[in-house]
């Protein structure tokens, strides 16, 4: 259930937690960070909590000022949830953190990956050579579709359809990020079908490879 425990500190750090520090809601921010999502999205990122923890969450951080409900136009219809302009400030210290979290060990066990985090992370990571031309990418993780745009040295991401792209990736987050971290594993990839590309593949390379190689 929705909680209203206060640390009771006067410290910006312990008013920030009072707001945003309860368990998965930064989570919940994070899954927020390129867009508006719909609760099931929300749902299916966040496996490892339950329905009502997501609700809770999110009735929190409405409350508080940190996310909104919208009703989109029809024909969708949808209730989505997006991070207000208070909220999106929470997007640079959501990825400091992020990071700094890069040097703490891998959970034990099976662990999860959403599509959010992993393109977070290509956004941030990515250094394509700013002389290179424009790419558009159509990149799809499992049921869902992203426009990742490679431009003037650095890398965008928005959800849904591009007009037009320049190549077209399908595979799950967790193949994509091993890809990231190891681009040369593209072409086993693609052989064993964990990955579906078309068009220009030199320019998907070239993306991949941005993470690992930046340019200087």
């Amino acid at each position: 259930m929705p909680t209203s425990r206060s640390y009771q500190d006067a410290c910006g750090i312990a008013r920030a937690l009072d707001v945003a520090g309860e368990r998965w809601a930064l989570l919940v921010v994070r899954e927020l960070l390129l867009g508006p999502r719909r609760f099931i999205d929300l749902r299916r990122a966040l496996p490892g909590a339950s329905s009502n923890m997501v609700s809770d969450r999110l009735r929190e951080l409405e409350a508080r000022g940190v996310v909104a409900r919208r009703e989109l136009a029809p024909p969708a219809g949808s209730r989505v949830y997006e991070l207000t302009a208070w909220g999106r400030e929470l997007e640079p210290i959501v990825l400091a953190l992020g990071g700094w979290g890069l040097r703490a060990p891998m959970p034990p066990g099976a662990v999860t990956l959403s599509a959010t985090a992993v393109l977070l992370y290509l956004r941030g990571a990515a250094r394509p050579s700013p002389g290179a031309p424009p790419a558009v990418f159509r990149v799809q993780l499992d049921d869902h579709v992203w426009t990742v745009e490679s431009s003037a040295g650095s890398v965008t991401v928005r959800p849904g359809e591009p007009a037009a792209a320049d190549a077209a990736l399908r595979t799950d987050p967790a193949t994509l990020n091993a890809l990231l971290a190891a681009p040369t594993g593209l072409d086993a990839a693609l052989s064993s079908g964990r990955v579906t590309a078309t068009g220009d593949l030199e320019a998907l390379r070239g993306l991949l490879r941005s993470v690992t190689d930046p340019a200087l």
